[in-house]
């Protein structure tokens, strides 16, 4: 069952991110990027189900944590199926706190589906790119200007 959990907590996040990525412009794809709840269903049906057998262990890891505990934790495999659950969801977040600011800023889906696949895959390297993107075109944008794109 760990391995199944594992290998399904990207499922609920796959289209979230197909939408974002390549329907960027559809009405449906803005509203449900503003959506927190997209990470309920890897919450529910994921993390939870690998977090809880592990619990007190998952708790001394972020209570007191240090590499060995931590170890310790994802050599478990519900531990590590639990981790990865949860950096799904958190990544699911930050893809789509990117695909609103890129639409707040209007930059080209051209430019932020390469950043969003970027994200999916080494979620800092995304974030950290995509932060020096924005602070780019935040500079050439004029105030009054991008306060008028943001509604």
């Amino acid at each position: 069952m760990t391995g199944f959990l594992f290998e399904f907590s990207f499922w609920p996040a796959a289209p979230v991110w197909l939408l974002m990525i390549f329907a960027p412009g559809w009405g449906p794809t803005a509203r449900i990027a503003g959506s927190p709840l997209t990470v309920v269903p890897i919450l529910l049906l994921a993390y939870l189900p690998l977090a809880i057998p592990v619990f007190p262990e998952l708790w001394t890891a972020v209570s007191h944590p240090d590499i060995d505990t931590f170890r310790d934790l994802t050599a478990l495999a519900d531990g590590a199926g639990a981790v990865w659950a949860q950096v799904i969801a958190w990544d699911l977040l930050i893809g789509q706190w990117i695909y609103r600011e890129s639409r707040r800023l209007r930059l080209s889906p051209l430019l932020t589906g390469p950043l969003l696949t970027f994200t999916i895959l080494l979620s800092p390297f995304g974030l950290l790119l995509f932060l020096c993107v924005r602070a780019t075109r935040t500079r050439r944008v004029p105030r009054d200007e991008f306060a008028a794109a943001s509604g």
